[in-house]
């Protein structure tokens, strides 16, 4: 399977940043010792490995989909290109946004499938995808895309609950009566790259559910200047807190900086490829703090009101704006890669990366 096989193991000399192991099982169950240790994670570092979620055969299939359709021929993947106008869902290229400040052009190319495609299908909901998409809708993506909805619905009528929030207040933000911005994405990275495949960002949504085999995904932990890696754990996906829910919880719960980096070592010789889920909100939501829900967030508000939280963008004019504003093809210069920020704190160190691949 794509980024799997005859590939060789994590180095064992690279800084690796830790993260909390999370049972899904046991956060099912209601085991507060468990439930503790997801606050902890996502009100820290916003990041945590999850275990036994159960969508362990659909990410496999969902990394031979993407291997399958990353490898047709460019001119027929150009014919479902995002183009520059904001819009998430279709094929990106490589080279067509940029990782910093300067305009460096990223190295990976990838494939976003609304949530809204995948169940309305067969009928489009946003645009079309390549047959070789088409002829795993049904057994692969569909599956894919509303499992990892349960397990981003768990996960966020959890953080619901502990915030203080009345029943359904966060799904009601999530319901599929009005479209939204959440997708399945496939992430190619060729091997034997020096520099950033994704800049450093903050999602632009609620949850984010990945999928890795290969290292790549580094993470600049709260009040350091040093990008530390994140490993990949076999049978381990890698979830993280996105913008919208920093906004919801007045800053409870952590959207942390991170980035795609070539993987480290002897696995930089190796195409990589992750899958991965985003859930959004509705497209419609207005992004703000739910401070009249609940006391812990209007506190929190107070003690540090940040002014992206109070920007006035729904969630779909957020994501449209990121988006535009870091297609190189929209650069006007440094500037432009400012206005693509999302809540990340100021000050942090993310201007250019570079690696040296193994030799």
């Amino acid at each position: 399977m794509p980024g799997l096989t005859l590939t060789p193991s994590f180095p064992s000399d690279v800084p690796t940043h830790p993260l909390l192991v999370v049972d899904y099982k046991l956060l099912v169950a209601g085991d507060h010792a468990e439930l503790a240790k997801l606050w902890n994670a996502a009100t820290h570092l916003g990041f945590w490995y999850l275990r036994n979620h159960g969508v362990e055969w659909e990410a496999d299939a969902m990394f031979d989909l993407g291997a399958e359709t990353l490898a047709l021929p460019l001119s027929e993947k150009m014919k479902y290109e995002q183009g520059d106008n904001g819009d998430s869902f279709g094929y990106k290229a490589r080279g067509t946004i940029a990782t910093d400040l300067n305009g460096t052009r990223d190295t990976v190319e990838f494939l976003n499938i609304a949530q809204d495609d995948a169940l309305s299908w067969p009928r489009p909901t946003y645009r079309t995808y390549p047959p070789t998409v088409n002829a795993h809708m049904d057994r692969v993506l569909i599956p894919f895309v509303r499992k990892s909805m349960a397990v981003n619905d768990t996960l966020l009528a959890i953080f619901e609950r502990l915030l203080g929030l009345p029943k359904g207040e966060i799904a009601a933000l999530h319901a599929t009566d009005e479209p939204c911005g959440s997708e399945a994405r496939v992430v190619k990275t060729p091997p034997n790259q020096g520099s950033a495949g994704i800049g450093a960002h903050t999602d632009f949504g609620t949850l984010t559910f990945l999928h890795n085999r290969l290292g790549g995904l580094q993470v600049l932990p709260p009040g350091s200047q040093e990008w530390q890696y994140l490993k990949p754990l076999p049978g381990h996906a890698i979830c993280n807190v996105g913008d919208a829910l920093a906004i919801f919880s007045g800053g409870i719960l952590r959207s942390n900086l991170h980035r795609l980096m070539p993987p480290p070592g002897h696995q930089s010789r190796y195409e990589r490829y992750s899958v991965a889920f985003f859930t959004r909100p509705k497209n419609s939501v207005v992004l703000r703090p739910l401070t009249e829900q609940s006391r812990a967030i209007s506190e929190a508000v107070a003690k540090n009101p940040k002014e992206e939280y109070f920007s006035g963008a729904t969630a779909g004019e957020w994501t449209a704006r990121r988006i535009r504003k870091l297609r190189l093809r929209n650069r006007k210069g440094p500037e432009t890669w400012y206005e693509a920020k999302g809540t990340e704190h100021q000050g942090a160190n993310v201007g250019t990366g570079t690696v040296a691949a193994a030799a």
